[in-house]
């Protein structure tokens, strides 16, 4: 007799990048890599490619509802991430309706503006975005946005100050915290999270890659299937990490668009013997 087998899920809430190296997209190939089902529920369509964001068109907050719960009454979630939300009207829906989910571990990357400048939420009135923080089991601002979310002209580069600014979102509502150091000058990349107390630092060297598009999106999308399968909050943070890192090694080799292009979602497989892409 087979045994029918159930996915571990991550449903993704976030905007669509239709060049595929963030949003959605790259999220559903980081959930995918890490052997978790994607789903999704987007929450914006954007205008944007290697060189950045044209323009986007946010979706109205109704349908952003409608499609969470054709999805969630028909599957079981495991994991949510949530990404670029675009207003502060589908900041609210969107907490409304995690609400119903109370108990899914849920990964928030702040997002407030794209890797090349360009704003994806107004940043005059993150009040609506803070109001998600106690329904989240972890943000994951990078150092900008963490300053930008505590008030400072500018992110701090010393490790006491980082974890000061971790320790003002915690008690914004945040359960757990995860700064990320991509931004920081020197030669490596030094990542916080703040959890259950304590603090995890997580140091490497930076990658010498132009191909950064959707970090971000990657990195919290693997987070969440961590924590779908069970693994604890550093635990999840640490492989997801680890596997970031092998799709940026792996990605620097590749050139696709003419500005920052993105990783490989799949560093594992043989890249040589993939038809149709030439280095």
């Amino acid at each position: 007799m087979n045994l029918m087998r159930n996915y571990t899920t991550v449903l993704t809430i976030a905007g669509s990048d239709g060049s595929g190296g963030a949003g959605i997209q790259a999220d559903l190939k980081a959930i995918t890599a890490n052997d978790c089902y994607g789903l999704s529920v987007i929450t914006a369509v954007t205008a944007q490619n290697t060189l950045g964001v044209r323009s986007f068109h946010e979706i109205p907050p109704a349908f952003i509802a409608e499609q969470f719960e054709t999805i969630v009454d028909d599957m079981h979630i495991d994991a949510i991430k949530i990404g670029m939300l675009g207003s502060t009207e589908a900041a609210t829906t969107v907490m409304r309706l995690i609400e119903k989910l109370d108990g899914v571990p849920t990964v928030f990357d702040t997002v407030l503006r794209s890797s090349s400048g360009k704003a994806l939420f107004d940043a005059q009135n993150m009040t609506s975005m803070k109001q998600l923080f106690p329904w989240t089991s972890l943000i994951t601002p990078n150092l900008p946005e963490a300053a930008l979310l505590t008030g400072r002209e500018k992110a701090p580069g010393c490790r006491a100050e980082i974890e000061k600014m971790a320790k003002e979102l915690r008690q914004q509502g945040a359960r757990s915290v995860l700064v990320k150091g991509g931004h920081g000058e020197g030669g490596n990349c030094d990542d916080c999270l703040l959890h259950e107390g304590k603090f995890f630092w997580y140091s490497n060297p930076k990658i010498d890659t132009v191909n950064t598009h959707g970090t971000g999106c990657t990195l919290s999308s693997a987070i969440a299937c961590g924590v779908a399968k069970g693994l604890p909050m550093n635990e999840a943070v640490a492989s997801a990490i680890n596997y970031m890192r092998k799709a940026l090694e792996v990605g620097a080799s590749w050139r696709l668009g003419n500005g920052n292009g993105p990783l490989e979602h799949f560093p594992g497989r043989h890249i040589e013997n993939r038809p149709g892409l030439a280095r």
